[in-house]
């Protein structure tokens, strides 16, 4: 999975020189971090998230995780039984939004390196690899147990709390979505 991971990342052209240099940050991590996909790992660990459109492309849908409070992308850790790094995406995104068949871009949209509190009160470090999904057309959101909710944005009109990193994320990726 290491190698899979850093072959996503090896080639995807970032769109800007902040994204190029997280994305060597994340490289660097994966290399030289043994554990760097391991949600155990004590020095942080990457991560797979996407944020998901309504087949239009005019609604962005959103979930309240429980642990920030905030409106955020679907996401989360890699798991053993994953097969690739895109495979680890789509199940959380499928996984936090009751949705079957979406439809993933397989090119990372943006990177994001942040720092948060564990359960336990540790602090921790996600190195977040992110992507781009549809929804087919009458797709129906479930809320999961890892979100307080779960719920469509018009794109026109979001949440007026969200943060700097997702309201760039959706910013991006509203132009690749066009493409799926």
């Amino acid at each position: 999975m290491h190698n899979d991971a850093s072959a996503v990342l090896a080639f995807w052209h970032p769109g800007d020189a902040a994204q190029a240099r997280l994305r060597s940050e994340i490289l660097r991590y994966i290399s030289g971090v043994d554990c760097s996909l391991d949600r155990s790992c004590p020095t942080g660990h990457v991560t797979a998230s996407t944020i998901v459109f309504d087949h239009d492309r005019r609604r962005v849908l959103l979930t309240l995780h429980p642990k920030i409070g905030r409106w955020l992308q679907m996401g989360g850790h890699i798991e053993p039984q994953d097969a690739s790094f895109l495979a680890a995406a789509q199940r959380e995104a499928t996984e936090e939004s009751g949705i079957a068949d979406l439809v993933l871009d397989p090119t990372p949209v943006d990177v994001d390196i942040h720092d948060l509190q564990c359960p336990k009160g540790q602090p921790n470090r996600h190195l977040d690899i992110r992507f781009v999904a549809v929804a087919p057309p009458g797709a129906v959101e479930v809320i999961s147990d890892e979100s307080l909710d779960l719920r469509w944005f018009a794109t026109d009109s979001l949440p007026s709390d969200l943060d700097t990193s997702t309201l760039r994320l959706i910013s991006r990726s509203l132009a690749r979505a066009a493409h799926i």
